[in-house]
């Protein structure tokens, strides 16, 4: 009888760690709509991530910052990549925390404004028409917003904002539509440099951020501590061929230049300042949806 239990004892052992060996991780990224495009854009850093892990991963589409939520709550799914924006209110709902941050060479954002405007500190943009990018966005909206509070300018209450895209805001601050535009700054830089009629000094930057918080991939609070420490392991262990993956594809070259690294939740604090800022205090849903 003895016997018997061990045997039986053995073999549920086995099966219990073929099963976990057998997991199969399913993996989002935010502001990536549609299982083909996620395949496209990011298969190759999921195959660049089994092989670093040793771990099976399966895309898992969502349609919204919102959706990516819902599923971390409902563990439909387990990591997830997202920005810091979507991240403090992503940890709020859900209580995922950073795993690895996915460095951006030159993330920060600015205040541009034409050269003879006359306007050469954000104080002077009280009263006036500023464009900033997506509601929501870190680096084209939060971020001009806290660099304009830093300089003792309201982004609530002491300018008249509106949000478009940025090549409209650009093309806006050229005809003299809008005082300023609130901008990631690098991204912005690259929409200059198209410019063939125009010279760089037509534009000047009054207000620029340091470098922001980094894009994430976050752990869901369902999944294991271990599980969760062997794939960051991994991924920091076999960084160059991770970053690889993820640069593969063009639509990811704002990750060209990029580094891999150990996070915390901490380095997010400026961004929930960013989100006070801006007149959302409660982290609780995501700004525009």
């Amino acid at each position: 009888m003895r016997l018997k239990h061990l045997v039986l004892g053995t073999a549920l052992a086995a099966f219990s760690a073929f099963s976990a060996a057998a997991e199969t991780w399913k993996l989002a990224v935010t502001d990536v709509e549609g299982l083909e495009r996620l395949q496209t854009e990011w298969g190759p850093f999921k195959a660049a991530l089994e092989q670093a892990t040793g771990e099976s991963f399966e895309f898992f589409a969502v349609n919204s910052r919102t959706a990516a939520a819902e599923a971390l709550r409902n563990k439909s799914v387990d990591f997830v990549i997202t920005g810091p924006a979507e991240y403090i209110v992503i940890n709020k709902l859900t209580d995922a925390t950073p795993l690895i941050g996915l460095g951006r060479p030159d993330y920060h954002c600015a205040i541009v404004v034409r050269a003879d405007s006359g306007i050469n500190v954000p104080a002077d943009l009280k009263g006036k028409k500023v464009a900033f990018g997506d509601i929501g966005s870190t680096s084209n909206m939060l971020c001009p917003m806290q660099l304009m509070a830093d300089y003792g300018v309201d982004p609530v209450k002491d300018i008249d904002k509106i949000h478009t895209s940025r090549n409209i805001a650009h093309e806006a601050l050229k005809a003299g539509d809008v005082a300023a535009i609130g901008t990631n700054a690098n991204s912005w830089m690259g929409v200059r440099a198209k410019e063939t009629e125009l010279p760089y000094g037509f534009f000047k930057i009054i207000a620029r951020s340091g470098d922001l918080p980094n894009d994430m991939i976050v752990v869901a609070a369902h999944v294991p501590a271990e599980a969760a420490e062997k794939v960051k392991t991994g991924i920091l262990e076999h960084k160059k061929a991770v970053i690889a993956g993820i640069t593969a594809h063009e639509e990811n070259d704002k990750y060209i230049g990029m580094d891999l690294v150990a996070i915390n939740d901490a380095a997010y604090d400026k961004v929930r300042a960013m989100y006070r800022n801006a007149g959302y205090p409660q982290f609780d849903n995501f700004i525009g949806e």
